[in-house]
């Protein structure tokens, strides 16, 4: 089945997020949609999908116009979607998954799921997506999940398969198993289109290449066009994908964790004895999939988490119990996961949010008073310097795309002096330039004596960045591995799996 798209507009107030887009998905063809974070490719989706309306354009499915209002509509269409963010119940089973919405009674209103269960054992085989009807999903891996997903799709009859960063929570080995189910999909006669920013998976499994930038089609291109030539169509310029850095010169220890345990609310673990340190220069990652610890580390390391046992030293200080104010005067500077409920108040100014954590300190403030003419001064060399595209730095911080709202935090965290750098997925929200420019910053921290703990779930940037790679899985650091360790390895890692490698501390 074939699908296509004629000058799909959408704007959200001044943003224009799809401009005037046309796209042609032919039938049985993988089709990447491949641009940067907030270039308007899940906009664009949302819009087939009907979970968006679009102020003009339309919709064509084999040739015919069709009017999409709803999931229900393009269901009813032969389009199917599966989401960044599974739409799954935890506790209901995958045939109670499956049914959801659509469900078949028996006598006396008792859910029959027999036929839905021999359908999905029949399109488990036939795409050897190997998942148990009977399965509760919460106790399925991601890369499992998934599949139910895709599943859900097929037995509906979909016949366009919309994937929205389909890799952003698998493991290595996950990824490629569906990059193959991808292929397998296709060579049946399923229309596949591929939203992703990963360029190496648009190479290894797409058909055809459409590249959007700020809301326009941009180009397209073949699997055969090189990465530096994808990167630089998604950014607009010239772009080196090399990251250049040199060896590691570890010196004194300036965080040690020992021991260190996070319950939530009621009382269940989340962290799990976990022991490390890091050095002045040098970058300790924290690798592994997202959800398995990583967040709530971060958090405790600057005094963000509640229920919290074992003890945390920055240079010898103990901060297991110190605020966050007290953590980050002592010379921590923190990247949040998550810029907007930890990084930025929206409601401030760009300059007011550049001096956050300083903002009662000389030259900024003289007693309670502000210096406005310094703040102002101020912002404008770090906002220059970091690249934040804005109006005006009196604008408020809500105003910002994403990828700004990253830079504000980075330029904020990185122009004062610290002992250590604690960054939770620093290059999310940024297109490859910007990328670019945060690696060469927190390898030049590195190479300044300062200590570097990030977390990362990317593995290139993972195995590109680290001097020692810490892996989690399921609240505990399992193993502590040098950067040379192979993509295969650090996937079973990740996957829990225990290869045959020397763990080191």
């Amino acid at each position: 089945m074939s699908l296509e798209l004629r000058g799909i507009t959408k704007s959200f107030g001044a943003l224009v997020a799809n401009d005037g887009i046309d796209l042609v998905v032919g039938d049985g063809e993988i089709h990447a949609i491949l641009g940067e974070n907030g270039a308007g490719k899940s906009t664009l989706m949302n819009i087939v999908y009907g979970l968006l309306d679009p102020d003009s354009g339309s919709i064509l499915v084999d040739g015919k116009e069709t009017i999409i209002n709803g999931p229900g509509d393009a269901l009813a269409a032969g389009i199917g979607m599966v989401h960044q963010h599974f739409m799954l119940i935890p506790v209901f089973s995958v045939a109670e998954n499956i049914v959801l919405g659509h469900e078949k009674t028996k006598r006396f209103g008792i859910l029959d799921l027999d036929a839905a269960k021999e359908e999905i054992r029949r399109v488990s085989k036939e795409f050897n997506f190997d998942v148990d009807p009977d399965a509760i999903v919460e106790d399925l891996p991601v890369g499992i999940q998934q599949r139910v997903e895709i599943i859900r799709a097929l037995i509906y009859d979909a016949k366009v398969l919309i994937l929205d960063e389909p890799t952003a929570v698998l493991t290595p080995q996950e990824t490629d198993e569906l990059l193959k189910n991808m292929k397998n999909l296709r060579d049946k006669g399923t229309s596949i289109v591929f939203i992703t920013h990963k360029l190496r998976e648009v190479k290894e499994a797409a058909d055809k290449i459409t590249v959007i930038r700020r809301g326009k089609v941009v180009g397209t291109a073949s699997p055969s066009a090189s990465q530096e030539e994808l990167a630089s169509l998604m950014v607009g310029r010239p772009i080196s994908l090399e990251v250049d850095k040199g060896p590691a010169n570890p010196g004194a220890v300036i965080l040690s964790v020992k021991n260190l345990n996070i319950h939530d609310a009621t009382g269940r673990r989340l962290v799990r004895d976990v022991s490390f340190d890091v050095r002045a220069g040098e970058i300790v990652v924290v690798a592994g999939v997202q959800g398995n610890g990583q967040t709530e580390l971060a958090e405790s390391i600057v005094g963000l988490q509640e229920f919290v046992d074992g003890t945390i030293t920055l240079d010898g200080l103990d901060i297991s119990s110190s605020s966050v104010r007290d953590v980050l005067q002592s010379g921590i500077a923190f990247v949040p996961e998550s810029r907007e409920l930890n990084g930025l108040i929206g409601s401030f100014s760009i300059a007011e949010n550049l001096i956050l954590d300083v903002h009662d300190l000389p030259p900024y403030a003289k007693g309670p008073v502000l210096s406005p003419a310094i703040v102002a001064r101020e912002a404008e060399l770090r906002v220059k310097e970091f690249d934040v595209r804005l109006q005006s730095i009196q604008d408020p911080a809500s105003s910002l795309s994403g990828g700004n709202k990253q830079k504000v935090v980075l330029a904020r965290e990185l122009s004062r002096p610290v002992k250590l750098v604690v960054a939770s997925q620093p290059t999310r929200g940024l297109d490859v330039g910007s990328v670019d420019f945060v690696h060469e910053r927190i390898i030049a921290e590195r190479d300044s004596g300062r200590a570097v703990l990030l977390f990362s779930t990317e593995l290139d940037e993972v195995i590109a960045l680290a001097d020692r790679i810490a892996v989690m899985y399921r609240g505990e650091i399992i193993a502590i591995v040098p950067p040379d360790t192979s993509c295969e390895q650090l996937g079973l890692l990740m996957a829990g799996i225990h290869p045959d490698i020397k763990k080191s501390a």
